[in-house]
């Protein structure tokens, strides 16, 4: 009998997205960790017209079918704010679903690799859907935790069949759980540092209001600009992707875990903690109707845990103790709310600083997120 060979056709037509969206769905649906998104969402998320993305950036979703039927998916993009930060030369590959075959996974990276080679890219990272401050990394450790908001989960065997493609790791990105109502935890250097913060240094917090938000989002383009700059991948936040960030936020926003820090009416540092709305999107099962509605609106009640996504100072005033306030402020914020506990990340490996204030704070690293790369 003849072999059945994997084949590789670019997305181009409205039923191809459908197939590109569903994949996920028929892969995982019986996998108790995975949290299916809001389909309506993913549309508008891989939208060239609404995602503000595509302002600066390019991108080709790919489909794997093998006799007729659809084993797998990928994307490959381009982003020119990522060539303005780095240089260019690099391409990127996300959304990475597939079974467990070698074969699927050689041909949708190989297709996501000539694509780019296509545009003069000699360098390929990710998985990223679309960029590192969206679903990034290759989930390696942690698959039985439950991922929260923003975050990707994947079967095991992803890594080894990600491997096998002759992918290198480039970095790890880490999440760290923290019981954010056990003060025991807590080093006392923090509060020290927390106090000594306004005292010392005329630093003060404030909580975010959602009318105010879409100015705040803006201040938070600037901090973390400063704050983050050196880190790796670094992209900066235009002013359209700030927009598009706002309009997310309000969705999700609570104003107990939204918060600014400021010294002589500069805002100096900022943190965005995250009720993680997967806990209510498990229940809609990737559907608004007929019932997803309603418990979108009981999301109060529902939602016990947060992801911090943002926590950062610039780093000239990273000397004040803002990051240790920003933390104290978070144990008093789980005393007043229905949220005891979450996921701090993802942090850098190589990002010391953090990390160490991780630890004092009494976390532990529960998930790790893989970046890879190849060059051809």
């Amino acid at each position: 009998m003849r072999a059945v060979t994997v084949e590789v056709r670019a997305v181009s037509s409205r039923r191809d997205r459908q197939e590109f969206i569903e994949l996920p769905f028929r892969l995982h649906s019986t996998s108790p960790q995975w949290v299916p998104p809001l389909r309506l969402e993913r549309h508008m998320f891989l939208s060239r017209r609404l995602n503000a993305y595509f302002k600066h950036a390019g991108a080709q979703e790919f489909l794997a079918t093998r006799d007729g039927r659809v084993v797998g998916r990928v994307s490959a993009q381009i982003d020119g704010a990522y060539d303005a930060e780095h240089g260019p030369g690099t391409g990127m590959f996300g959304f990475l679903e597939l079974e467990d075959d070698a074969e699927v996974a050689q041909a949708l990276i190989g297709a996501a690799q000539g694509w780019l080679a296509e545009r003069g890219r000699h360098h390929m990272i990710g998985p990223m859907d679309y960029t590192m401050n969206d679903e990034a990394g290759l989930l390696v450790e942690g698959h039985l935790r439950e991922p929260m908001i923003k975050q990707p989960w994947h079967p095991a065997a992803y890594q080894r069949l990600v491997e096998g493609t002759g992918l290198t790791k480039a970095i790890d990105l880490l999440m760290w759980e923290l019981v954010i109502d056990d003060r025991e935890k807590i080093l006392p250097v923090i509060f020290e540092l927390a106090e000594q913060c306004e005292l010392k240094h005329g630093v003060t917090l404030r909580h975010m209001r959602r009318r105010d938000l879409r100015r705040d989002v803006k201040v938070f383009g600037e901090v973390y600009n400063a704050a983050w700059k050196e880190n790796w991948g670094f992209v900066p936040y235009s002013d359209s992707d700030l927009q598009h960030y706002a309009d997310e936020l309000q969705l999700v926003f609570d104003k107990h875990w939204f918060m600014i820090a400021q010294k002589d009416d500069e805002t100096i540092g900022i943190a965005i903690t995250v009720p993680d709305i997967n806990q209510v999107l498990k229940k809609m099962d990737g559907r608004l109707l007929p019932f997803g509605w309603w418990h979108f609106l009981r999301k109060g009640r529902i939602i016990d845990r947060v992801r911090v996504g943002f926590l950062g100072v610039k780093p000239e005033y990273q000397h004040t103790g803002a990051a240790a306030r920003f933390y104290v402020e978070h144990f008093d914020m789980a005393a007043a709310t229905p949220q005891k506990w979450g996921e701090m990340g993802w942090i850098l490996e190589t990002n010391r600083a953090m990390n160490r204030g991780m630890e004092a704070m009494g976390g532990r690293i529960v998930k790790r997120y893989r970046v890879y790369e190849s060059r051809f």
